[in-house]
């Protein structure tokens, strides 16, 4: 077993008096790619909230490096930089470069020196084929390059664990491939990671571990994607991929 890097226990959410997650566990090892997948409405988006500290919880706890993730904490900030978030929409400010937008957050929050970020920002960018993109504007890139930067947003301030909420969902489908590429080319180099996604050729390609949630709770897990795709222990799995084509 290799080294814990986020412990979930027993985690309940509600919102109102509506139940979105159900005592729910979960220990993230170092290295790991795990796929949360599940209907519509059945928590992995909010799970995702959770564990970067922007979703309030109403029971359990999240431990970060055995530390709790508390948001009245004066520590939350430095919690949060260990655990960074790809969101459907690529929030990039529109009246910054794509640098700038890279830039930011590891200047501002982080204090780091500008030529340090500015070097390993460069390098990210090429890695994700974007270098030459660096000076444009938002309003430049097509969606796909977006969420290739929003990625790279994400890497540059060195999270342990980085979330990623179904970052296809916005993209026209000729534009999916670029980005989930960039996605098993980080976990190819080992980077932790919790991803929810629809995308059930790419689950079955990149996790380690399939989490299938339904009404806030882990029906059906499997360190086995493979089997899992071809064979779901649960009833309800079954009917579930019955609908995709992978």
């Amino acid at each position: 077993m290799g080294e814990t890097l986020v412990q979930i226990k027993n985690l309940h959410k509600e919102f109102g008096d509506k139940v979105i997650l159900k005592n729910l566990d979960l220990d993230v090892q170092k290295g790991e790619v795990i796929v949360v997948i599940g209907p519509s409405g059945c928590g992995k988006s909010t799970l995702l909230r959770c564990l970067n500290g922007l979703e309030d919880i109403q029971g359990g706890e999240i431990l970060v490096d055995g530390k709790p993730l508390d948001k009245k904490s004066k520590d939350i900030s430095l919690m949060r930089q260990k655990i960074g978030m790809v969101f459907q929409s690529y929030d990039l400010f529109p009246h910054k470069t794509i640098l700038e937008n890279i830039l930011l957050a590891p200047l501002k929050v982080q204090k780091r020196k500008r030529a340090e970020v500015e070097a390993e920002a460069v390098e990210l960018l090429e890695r994700v084929g974007l270098a030459d993109r660096k000076n444009d504007y938002p309003r430049q890139l097509s969606g796909g390059q977006k969420q290739r930067i929003a990625i790279v947003r994400a890497l540059v301030m060195h999270p342990e664990v980085l979330l990623l909420d179904e970052i296809t969902a916005a993209l026209d489908p000729e534009m999916v491939h670029e980005v989930l590429q960039v996605v098993l080319n980080l976990a190819r180099s080992g980077s932790t990671m919790l991803i929810v996604t629809h995308e059930m050729a790419f689950a079955k390609a990149i996790a380690d571990r399939i989490l299938f949630l339904e009404n806030g709770e882990i029906v059906e897990e499997s360190r086995d994607p493979k089997k899992f795709f071809e064979k779901p222990e649960t009833e309800r799995a079954q009917q579930f991929l019955k609908s995709f084509e992978y």
